[in-house]
């Protein structure tokens, strides 16, 4: 064993009985289940402590060498919201317009997006997602992150059911190029853009298309 390592006892684990434990997984399950990514949002304020309860949620997602390579920056700045969502709209227009195949452009078609992005100025929060190619210590010493996407992209996903089990509604936005949020969030250039999150309460009357998910046949093998 490494010299280097500390280790210390297991005390935050529990164990259920397996009955209580198939009903825990299909509680979770009844309720993920119910989670739809939202286009039509409130602007509803939404309380700040929630935000903070959910990134440290996300915090808590297994990373490479225990880096934690992420960094969020919670927007609710409506100034910031708007060039946000006038760089983003930019992108867009280029991407259905130049940059998409018509493959592309017919696999999104059921789900009505288009380069306009009224959400990006509606929801009351934005959380803008950014993966660290390396990390900077107190001392100014850069030191390398790994399995920095795959980290990052766990996190995401801790933070997306966290902002889901409160209450509330997201969005996934990529647009592509997505540099200029480094510009506008003034965020260093080893950090790059992984994902702009959409956060807030569903608009009254908000719809979601008609889609399904696939079978556990399709999903997954058990051998």
């Amino acid at each position: 064993m490494n010299s280097e390592a500390r280790f210390t006892a297991l005390t935050s684990y529990r164990q259920y009985p397996p009955e209580e434990m198939r009903q825990r997984a299909a509680d979770f399950y009844a309720d993920i289940r119910r989670r739809r990514t939202v286009r039509d949002f409130s602007d509803q304020p939404v309380d700040p402590e929630i935000i903070q309860d959910c990134l440290l949620a996300a915090g808590t997602a297994p990373n490479g060498a225990n880096r934690q390579p992420w960094h969020f920056v919670v927007v609710s700045d409506p100034a910031l919201k708007r060039r946000i969502r006038l760089a983003a709209e930019e992108e867009e227009q280029e991407f259905y317009q130049r940059r998409a195949s018509q493959e592309w452009l017919e696999a999104l078609a059921p789900l009505g997006t288009d380069a306009h992005k009224p959400f990006l100025e509606m929801a009351p929060y934005l959380i803008a997602i950014f993966a660290q190619s390396y990390t900077v210590l107190a001392d100014g010493r850069k030191v390398k992150n790994y399995y920095v996407s795959e980290s990052v992209g766990i996190a995401t996903g801790f933070l997306i059911a966290a902002l889901h089990h409160a209450g509330l509604a997201t969005l996934t936005h990529t647009p592509s190029p997505m540099n200029f949020l480094n510009e506008i969030l003034e965020r260093p250039a080893h950090e790059r853009p992984f994902l702009l999150l959409v956060v807030g309460y569903p608009a009254s009357g908000a719809q979601v298309p008609q889609i399904s998910k696939k079978a556990l046949t399709e999903i997954a093998t058990f051998r």
